[in-house]
């Protein structure tokens, strides 16, 4: 079970810093189609030189070894942004097509974040008082 969980953890993973960072990298250049993705969904293109820049700053939290807090940090902001992207695709009127691939990402980000490793996570403390 060990083994298949950190195959299934690293799968996962690596697919979510791929899409994570090539995504990233493309907002914050803003090309790629996202200005007119962004403006469909009425943000100012500015939110996407922020959302890039933090999306490639998570994805070397996540892929660095050690601060789990750090990647608490990284899966909840891949999290929020993925989800609040579904969700602006469905809002504006677009189609359950549009918005899936913010779903596949916001789905992998859960599950890296449940499958990661012991080492990759808070430690858990129980407070004996």
């Amino acid at each position: 079970m060990e083994k298949r969980n950190k195959i299934i953890y690293w799968v996962v993973t690596i697919f979510l810093s791929f899409g994570m960072l090539a995504g990233g990298i493309q907002q914050l250049l803003q090309i790629g189609g996202y200005n007119e993705i962004v403006t469909q969904l009425g943000y100012p293109l500015y939110l996407l030189s922020i959302l890039g820049a933090w999306k490639i700053l998570g994805v070397i939290a996540i892929l660095i070894p050690k601060f789990p807090l750090l990647k608490e940090w990284a899966y909840a902001g891949f999290f929020f942004a993925m989800s609040g992207a579904f969700i602006s695709h469905l809002a504006v009127g677009q189609s359950f097509l549009d918005a899936i691939p913010s779903l596949i990402l916001m789905t992998v980000t859960v599950l890296s974040w449940y499958f990661r490793p012991a080492t990759r996570k808070l430690p858990v403390i129980i407070n004996q008082n």
